[in-house]
């Protein structure tokens, strides 16, 4: 999406009656052919929305007075919040995230997993059903390259999963809505415009729907992260506890701590495994996003 047409659209989200105002600045100006200023404009639009215009750089600083920056994109997007339907279709774009059956049945189980770390038959249980799959590996490798091995898996489809379940153009556009908005609310604090200040907080309430929609679209991704990460970190817990590893594979030389068991402590009370898992899924999750070209977080 184009810089102008984005903040054409995310004020007429916010704001709809500004549409009317854009078109009298348009007519004004002859579109765009003349400048105009706020004497042209006064009686029939508020200074408000002026002001926001100004500010959004929908109208820039001219010789005499304000041009009108790139009209036929202003009059295109202005346009399409006109036809039937649409105006609610893009609200709703930027902050309903809708979850389906699939998503929200994904966050009963990842919740109901959790019961693994507290209870012991159920970790057994998950720790059994996962052994079924990584068991026949973990008998010709040593425990821990397999963990290294169960890292690279984790990182890798928390990757994919992040990149295909997050809309990363539009939590851009928020997060550029948001540092406007707060710009905007700086600049009428230091003119003491009341009006204007009040608008601010009502664009910033209406904000609160899209605020709650990126919560939401970030979250989704994670849901189906623990699904897998979870029994994978339960087997892992399951070995060391239940004593499942090799006499030759109980320790394990780090870095500045020498030959130490997976059950020391490493930082404080969390155990060399717990560190060593994580740090292994970091260092992986990096390669892959560069390997990848992949982006997980707004630009």
């Amino acid at each position: 999406m184009a810089r102008i047409e984005r903040r054409v659209a995310g004020l007429v989200m916010r704001d709809a009656g500004i549409v009317d105002s854009i078109k009298v600045v348009l007519e004004k100006s002859e579109d765009g052919k003349i400048e105009v200023d706020w004497a042209d404009v006064k009686g029939e639009i508020t200074s408000g929305h002026w002001g926001r215009l100004i500010e959004t750089g929908i109208l820039k600083e001219g010789d005499t007075g304000f041009q009108v920056s790139d009209v036929s994109t202003i009059k295109e997007t202005i346009e399409k919040f006109d036809k039937p339907g649409l105006k609610k279709s893009k609200k709703n774009s930027g902050g309903e995230v809708k979850w389906t059956k699939w998503d929200k049945g994904a966050a009963i189980f990842a919740i109901s997993l959790f019961a693994g770390y507290s209870f012991a038959g159920v970790r057994e249980l998950i720790g059994r059903g996962v052994d079924l799959l990584i068991g026949p590996a973990d008998a010709v490798l040593p425990f821990y390259l397999v963990i290294m091995i169960l890292a690279l898996f984790t990182g890798l489809y928390s990757t994919l999963l992040q990149a295909n379940l997050m809309d990363m153009e539009k939590m851009g556009e928020y997060q550029i809505e948001m540092k406007e908005l707060q710009q905007r609310q700086k600049e009428a604090q230091k003119r003491g415009d009341k009006e204007e200040m009040e608008k601010l907080r009502e664009e910033q309430m209406a904000a609160m729907g899209d605020q709650m929609g990126m919560f939401k679209m970030q979250f989704r991704p994670m849901v189906w992260i623990m699904v897998f990460t979870i029994p994978v970190f339960l087997w892992i817990y399951w070995k060391i506890l239940s004593g499942n590893i090799d006499s030759n594979e109980l320790t394990i030389i780090v870095p500045f701590g020498g030959e130490m068991g997976w059950t020391d402590g490493l930082i404080g009370p969390i155990q060399i495994w717990i560190v060593w898992y994580f740090m292994s899924s970091m260092a992986f999750t990096q390669v892959i996003r560069k390997a990848l070209n992949i982006r997980t977080s707004p630009a």
